[in-house]
């Protein structure tokens, strides 16, 4: 189909994944990079969105910003939208502190939840959510990834994200959920995409 779609970051491993699975809609990736303006919110949905209007206003045309969690049930869902604050300052060795108690895995339930905001228009965000259940490792395991990988094992798994190939992960992966929405989203609504395109788009 030949469709395109702006995504707002610079993360290669979030662009990496989202292509993945957007190809297999036909739909191709152009990444750009403008400054992600994020509020301080509980809700990562409201995170998204506003990420997402902001990227309009600065490109003047439909833009997907993607957001994400991670909610540890013994935590009390921290550090759930505050993830990437909490990862940037005790790091993945903080939150295996934090768990040091709990020694059955069982007792590690955690929730990666990603939200795919794509901005058709200032007043129009559309909101794709994937969430995957898994459990906290007991150690840092893996070089693949980013993130809080290393130590998430989905559900039925018994590797890391880190451990695995950017196509297994995507079998589990929250991101690869939300991104698989969006892209079936997209497909269901191609005249809808043609047309915000046609008036958005001169020459794409």
């Amino acid at each position: 189909m030949g469709l395109e779609i702006l995504f707002a970051t610079t993360n290669e491993h979030k662009i990496r994944e989202a292509e993945a699975i957007l190809k297999d809609f036909g739909i191709m990736i152009k990444p750009i990079a403008t400054e992600k303006i994020e509020i301080q919110h509980s809700s990562l949905e409201e995170i998204a969105k506003f990420a997402a209007i902001q990227a309009y206003v600065k490109v003047g045309k439909p833009v997907a910003v993607e957001d994400s969690g991670l909610f540890i049930e013994k935590l009390n869902g921290f550090p759930g939208p505050y993830s990437n604050y909490v990862y940037k300052t005790i790091g993945l060795r903080g939150i295996l502190k934090l768990l040091e108690d709990y020694k059955d895995l069982g007792s590690r339930k955690a929730v990666f939840v990603a939200v795919v905001a794509y901005a058709l228009s200032e007043a129009n965000v559309m909101i794709f959510k994937g969430v995957t259940e898994g459990y906290i490792s007991f150690n840092i395991r893996g070089s693949g990834g980013f993130g809080y990988d290393p130590i998430f094992i989905p559900y039925n798994s018994t590797k890391t994200f880190a451990e695995m190939s950017i196509e297994e992960k995507n079998l589990y992966s929250h991101r690869g959920k939300a991104f698989r929405a969006l892209g079936e989203w997209l497909i269901k609504n191609i005249n809808l995409f043609k047309e915000i395109k046609e008036k958005a788009y001169k020459g794409f």
